[in-house]
C-alpha cells in the first residue's frame, strides 16, 4: 500500500534534517564554511527542496547556521559538539523494534524534567531567547510535518542548554527512536484541537520558567507537558481508536507532583 502524501513529506523533511545536521556537525569549527546552494545541497542529500528549506530553518533557529542575502548559508559556531549517532544507526533501528511509544514516554518523563531544570539553572541569555523562538515556531506550525520538526528542535535545544553531554546522548538516542513513522502517525492522531491548544500553553510555560531561571518550575512544567502527551498516547491505539476518555484536568492533577 502506498504511503500517504503527508507521511512521505514528514519522512522526507526528517531525513533532510537528520542528514543536514550530520553535515553541519562535521563542519562545525571551520571558519566561515559556506554550504552549497540549495539546489546542489538537495541533490547531494537526496531530498526535496521544500524539505531542505524546512531543515535549514530549524538549524538556523538552533543557531547552527546563519544566512546572509546574496552571500549564502554558513555553518555557525555550535554551543557544543553533537553526540548524535553514538549508539549507531543499526542499534537505534533495533531498539525501535523492541520498544513502543509508551516506553519512550516513560523514559522521557524521567530525563526531560531534569534537563529542563538544568537548562533553567545554566541557560545563557542567548540560549533562552533561542528557546523562545523555537517555542513560537513550534506553536505556529500548521501541519504534522512542521510540528514534528519544531517539537524535536524545541526539546533538543533544552537538552543542549542543560550542558550535560551524557544527558544529551540519552536524549538523542530516545529522540532518534521516536522518529519511527508509525509512532509519528499515532502522535498525530492523538493531537486533537484541544490538546494542541494545551501543548502550546505547555511550551510557553516551559520556556518562560527556564527564562526566569526557575528550576523547579521548569521541571514541573515539563513533567505536566510530558504527562499530557503520555496520556494522549494511552487513549489512542495505532489505528486511531480511543481507548479511555480524556482526564478532566491534567494541569491540576500534575500541579502537585514534586
Amino acid at each position: 500500500m502506498n504511503a500517504k502524501p503527508g507521511r512521505r513529506a514528514t519522512v522526507n523533511s526528517s531525513r533532510a534534517l537528520e542528514q543536514l545536521r550530520e553535515l553541519v556537525e562535521a563542519l562545525e569549527g571551520a571558519q566561515r564554511h559556506r554550504l552549497p546552494p540549495e539546489r546542489e545541497l538537495a541533490v547531494q542529500l537526496g531530498v526535496g527542496r521544500r524539505a531542505l528549506r524546512r531543515a535549514l530553518e530549524v538549524l538556523e533557529a538552533e543557531g547552527r547556521l546563519w544566512r546572509r542575502q546574496g552571500k549564502g548559508t554558513f555553518v555557525g559556531k555550535a554551543d557544543g559538539p553533537g553526540l548524535r549517532g553514538v549508539a549507531g544507526e543499526e542499534r537505534v533501528a533495533r531498539l525501535a523494534t523492541l520498544t513502543d511509544p509508551i516506553e519512550v514516554m516513560e523514559v522521557r518523563l524521567q530525563i526531560e524534567p531534569a534537563l529542563a531544570q538544568l537548562a533553567a539553572l545554566r541557560g545563557r541569555p542567548e540560549a533562552v531567547e533561542r528557546l523562545r523562538l523555537l517555542a513560537r515556531r513550534l506553536n505556529e506550525a500548521a501541519d504534522s510535518d512542521a510540528r514534528e520538526l519544531w517539537d524535536s528542535a524545541f526539546h533538543r535545544h533544552i537538552a543542549e542548554t542543560a550542558g550535560n553531554r551524557l544527558f544529551l546522548a540519552l536524549f538523542e538516542l530516545v529522540d532518534a527512536i521516536r522518529q519511527d513513522s508509525g509512532w509519528r502517525q499515532a502522535r498525530e492522531v492523538a493531537r486533537s484541537p484541544e490538546r494542541l491548544a494545551a501543548y502550546r500553553h505547555d511550551h510557553e510555560a516551559i520556556a518562560e520558567a527556564i527564562a526566569r531561571r526557575d528550576g523547579r518550575g521548569a521541571m514541573a512544567a515539563m513533567r505536566r507537558h510530558l504527562s499530557r502527551l503520555h496520556h494522549a498516547l494511552l487513549i489512542v491505539d495505532v489505528d486511531g481508536h480511543a481507548q479511555v476518555p480524556d482526564p478532566p484536568r491534567v494541569d491540576e492533577e500534575m500541579a502537585h507532583v514534586p
